[in-house]
């Protein structure tokens, strides 16, 4: 999990680079960062899913439908599969110099997953009763 976070910390991070310049070597040698680092982390999103999967399992039906707070948690970690899945769309649109977002976006966009992951972590350190 560690792994696939930093990966998703700093992916939108190369973004913003890349949407602020303008010199091709630059974009060329970011294009590249950018690909190697999505297929890098995305084994650990997929090994993230499947621990968590078998920690459910581990524990039980019962006491996964008597823990609300997770419920809550896993659908910010299937926001973040969606982010993450989204990253693949932003790489083909730089990689096919077809961004039109501005590097303003991408401070924003690089900002959600520290959100999500305060969420989680909240919820899972917290426990609440929902």
């Amino acid at each position: 999990m560690i792994a696939w976070f930093a990966g998703i910390f700093y992916l939108p991070r190369l973004f913003v680079y890349h949407a602020m310049t303008q010199e091709k070597s630059c974009s060329a040698m970011l294009k590249i960062m950018e690909r190697r680092l999505l297929f890098f982390v995305t084994p650990f999103a997929i090994l993230t899913l499947v621990f968590g999967v078998l920690t459910i399992v581990e524990y039980g039906r019962e006491w996964f439908r008597h823990s609300m707070w997770l419920h809550y948690k896993l659908v910010f970690v299937i926001v973040l599969y969606l982010y993450h899945g989204l990253c693949f769309k932003l790489l083909a649109d730089f990689k096919h110099d077809r961004n039109k977002r501005s590097d303003r976006f991408y401070r924003y966009f690089n900002e959600f997953p520290v959100l999500m992951l305060l969420a989680i972590v909240l919820l899972a350190v917290l426990k609440p009763s929902l």
